[in-house]
């Protein structure tokens, strides 16, 4: 602990030999940064620049990359700040308003990715209902449920943890996620309820509606030829986006709690492949698959001088 008027400071200790690649990681992490910003903010202004993508789809897929853009600003920041400074460290408060930050954004992204789900499982089961459902009120209601429920939810977690008296001033980690419960004296049984609730609320439950909706999606390809490749082309890419997201969080959220005494490298490996690949998957993928944002995207870069 360093306590500087009065303020708690915790130490990362999940660091590997950062004295010795400080210059080496922040030039890796530095430039994987600006990467996830420009990567999604190329496809993010194609998608508001061309007026064939303006539909509930595309909107909602440059509402989760602008989400991944909000992530990586809460993680990589400090990490660069870390890399180069003699002490890891972080102001307690600091500490729990970067779990704050960490887990509403993604519990927004599992919300926008069930919301996907859903417009897909409209225009597809219900080609002729879509326009009628998916109006512009319906979908800026669900975009702003996607933010203010999750934060709602995870300001109710910040008066928990604030109330926990600490008796452990270092964190095994590099960033301030579920790991920081591991600081108090006592487990406290409403946090774990707390948890679980939130578990179910933001992970669970959408998990569930995602693969019922994609299991309709399924049905109705298979009795429909004419819409299989239709269902490929848009269903993939958000599939292959929710893989990637759910073996992501499984992880974050379940080392910390089975306290498995895993090797200081292998921590630090997985954190940092977690903050790096994430963030660039997604672009990537929408880029690729998305037929229409490929398209801009081959005329933007490879269009003849």
């Amino acid at each position: 602990m360093d306590n500087r008027a009065n303020v708690t400071y915790i130490t990362f200790c999940g660091h590997v030999e950062v004295h010795k690649y400080r210059y080496l990681y922040f030039l890796i992490m530095f430039t994987v940064y600006i990467l996830v910003i420009n990567s999604n903010f190329t496809v993010v202004g194609i998608i508001m620049i061309h007026k064939n993508l303006h539909e509930p789809m595309y909107i909602f897929i440059a509402a989760l990359l602008i989400n991944s853009v909000l992530f990586s600003t809460v993680i990589y920041p400090k990490l660069l700040i870390d890399f180069l400074s003699e002490k890891q460290i972080i102001s307690y408060p600091a500490c729990i308003f970067q779990w704050f930050l960490y887990y509403w954004l993604a519990a927004s992204d599992i919300l926008l990715l069930s919301i996907m789900a859903y417009d897909r499982y409209v225009s597809i089961c219900n080609p002729l209902k879509y326009t009628t459902i998916m109006q512009k009120t319906t979908i800026n209601i669900f975009l702003i449920s996607a933010w203010i429920l999750p934060a709602c939810l995870m300001s109710v977690g910040i008066l928990l943890i604030a109330k926990k008296e600490i008796c452990t001033f270092y964190l095994k980690g590099i960033l301030c996620n579920t790991s920081i419960l591991t600081l108090h004296c006592v487990r406290s049984r409403i946090l774990n309820i707390y948890g679980v609730l939130s578990f179910v609320t933001f992970l669970f439950l959408p998990f569930l509606f995602i693969l019922f909706t994609y299991a309709r999606i399924l049905v109705v390809s298979y009795r429909c030829k004419g819409v299989r490749r239709r269902a490929a082309q848009t269903c993939l890419p958000h599939l292959l986006v929710l893989i990637n997201f759910s073996c992501s969080n499984a992880y974050d959220v379940l080392l910390p709690r089975l306290e498995l005494d895993s090797p200081k490298i292998v921590r630090f490996i997985m954190t940092v492949q977690f903050v790096i690949y994430s963030p660039l998957f997604n672009p990537i993928i929408y880029g690729l698959k998305m037929r229409r944002i490929n398209d801009h995207l081959k005329k933007l870069f490879f269009r003849k001088v």
